[in-house]
């Protein structure tokens, strides 16, 4: 019963994170199940369909249409959505009905590139896991579908991977990126799929180097390595100033922050460098790459084994989103500095 939640809500899963790393990419998105998926995600796990147009759609399968595997509805209907559009390619995005009846994505991408002449992507997502597997996934496919072709290094050109709303909490969050990034030094800055569409996709290996921002689009730094050698680093170049500004008034030299992984390590030298004694811990519900680890930091299997870190770790100040106070006895609420993440709590920020 390690995934119950008894205080806090569900976690963005990962068919929500494969919609969001591709949102922005002028195609057409269908999530492969009945419509509650789909609700769930234009309703709350991702905040740009209440700020733009996007084109994502629910497959509206029927008990029968599940059951029996009619995945020639599915391809007519994406085929007469995309008839007579400009958009430039379909993807489908799994959810739990295509996982428990075993769905081919393979021979679903085949058949959808056949009948709409258009290039399709195909994600396996299940539901059962977080948005942060589901994004990774879906990076993957976009730069193995569309990234094939060489073309020449552009000096000053630097990729952003792994930024979505999800993992940052605001919509502006590619704007925020690249101003960070040009203050640095970066001539051109291209944030994919929070500000740089499918063009520069296409164009990926025009970047002198990739930063990656978060572990969902560490996958996607390691395929453009492989394929173009474009070197990448990981680091988060920008965090919201509401938690930077709140840095001076921790007290205590034991700080534990729980965050996606390489968002956590930034703040953590943010706070080294105010309170340079301090011992600062990572902590994180979603994915933890080890070789980003420090010793003490660990991930988070479930609702319990947080309150059992807060209760054994003895630290005087806890830096996450305050959604997460809720699943703390009240004797252990004191001294949480908000650092926001929408996949756990749907809290949007806006910066200026």
């Amino acid at each position: 019963m390690k995934s119950l939640l008894k205080h806090l809500s569900p976690f963005a899963p990962d068919q929500s994170g494969a919609v969001s790393a591709l949102f922005e990419f002028g195609g057409l998105i269908v999530i492969c199940d009945a419509g509650g998926c789909t609700g769930n995600i234009c309703g709350f796990d991702e905040p740009r369909w209440f700020t733009r147009p996007g084109a994502v759609f629910s497959a509206g399968l029927r008990d029968m249409d599940a059951i029996l595997g009619r995945d020639d509805k599915l391809v007519a209907k994406l085929q007469a959505a995309m008839q007579d559009s400009d958009l430039a390619f379909s993807a489908i995005v799994g959810t739990p009905v295509p996982a428990i009846i075993a769905t081919d994505f393979q021979a679903l991408k085949r058949m959808a590139e056949k009948r709409t002449g258009r290039p399709a992507i195909t994600v396996a997502t299940t539901g059962t896991h977080h948005y942060d597997r589901g994004a990774s996934a879906a990076w993957v496919e976009l730069f193995r579908t569309f990234a094939t072709e060489r073309v020449p290094v552009e000096p000053g050109t630097v990729g952003v991977l792994g930024a979505s709303p999800l993992d940052f909490s605001c919509v502006n969050a590619g704007t925020h990126l690249s101003r960070a990034l040009e203050k640095e030094g970066w001539r051109t800055v291209r944030c994919y799929g929070m500000g740089a569409g499918l063009d520069s996709v296409r164009t990926a290996s025009a970047a002198e180097r990739n930063i990656v921002v978060s572990p969902a689009g560490l996958a996607a730094a390691k395929h453009l390595e492989k394929t173009f050698g474009t070197p990448y680093e990981v680091r988060c170049p920008w965090i919201p100033a509401r938690t930077l500004d709140a840095l001076p008034r921790i007290a205590g030299s034991n700080v534990l922050i729980v965050h996606q992984q390489f968002a956590a390590n930034a703040l953590r030298e943010c706070i080294l460098s105010i309170h340079p004694g301090a011992r600062v811990t990572v902590a994180s519900w979603f994915l933890m790459e080890p070789e980003f680890m420090r010793e003490g930091d660990f991930p988070i299997p479930s609702e319990e084994a947080f309150v059992e870190a807060v209760e054994s770790g003895g630290y005087d100040a806890i830096v996450c989103d305050e959604r997460l106070r809720t699943a703390l006895p009240r004797s252990m609420r004191d001294g949480i500095f908000d650092f926001p993440h929408f996949a756990v709590s749907g809290r949007l920020i806006e910066e200026v």
